[in-house]
């Protein structure tokens, strides 16, 4: 994955997604995780989320990747009157986690697909289709990573406390 901000809404949204209830639409216009400051300084706050704050009333926790693995550290742009130690609610809209999952799983899965049936179209071999397909994921993911400060700009998370 590109980085810890956009794996932890890659995560989050695609068991929001599978397990989420039928509640007021309202409910998810924000993806929100509960965390500890870590650090501030004038325009921007660190905070540590921690998973098992954040996935105790979840119902995709038994089979999440972010349930009871590890810690993301998130940095968040603005002045925030807040102390290292503090408890907060980090929070981001909820289209940016559709565009998150677009980006880490449609984008590459329609690649993949697509490049298989053209080069099928074409009649070259199963076997060598099949690895040129697989293939084009690593100039994919490449130019992600070169982009990585361009997309990791678009998602931008506020601070509750």
């Amino acid at each position: 994955m590109i980085n810890d901000r956009f794996s932890l809404l890659l995560i989050h949204y695609f068991f929001d997604l599978l397990f989420r209830e039928e509640m007021d639409k309202n409910q998810y216009s924000d993806i929100s995780h509960e965390g500890m400051v870590q650090q501030t300084n004038e325009n921007s706050v660190t905070v540590l989320l921690s998973p098992k704050t954040s996935c105790t009333g979840c119902d995709g926790k038994n089979s999440c990747n972010l349930s009871g693995k590890e810690d993301k550290i998130v940095t968040i742009s603005g002045n925030y009157n807040v102390r290292p130690g503090d408890s907060v609610t980090v929070s981001m809209k909820q289209s940016m986690g559709y565009f998150a999952l677009f980006l880490g799983y449609l984008l590459p899965l329609f690649l993949v697909v697509g490049i298989l049936v053209i080069l099928l179209s074409f009649s070259v071999n199963e076997l060598l289709s099949g690895l040129l397909s697989i293939a084009i994921l690593l100039p994919y993911y490449l130019i992600l990573i070169v982009f990585r400060k361009g997309i990791n700009n678009k998602f931008s998370f506020t601070l509750k406390t």
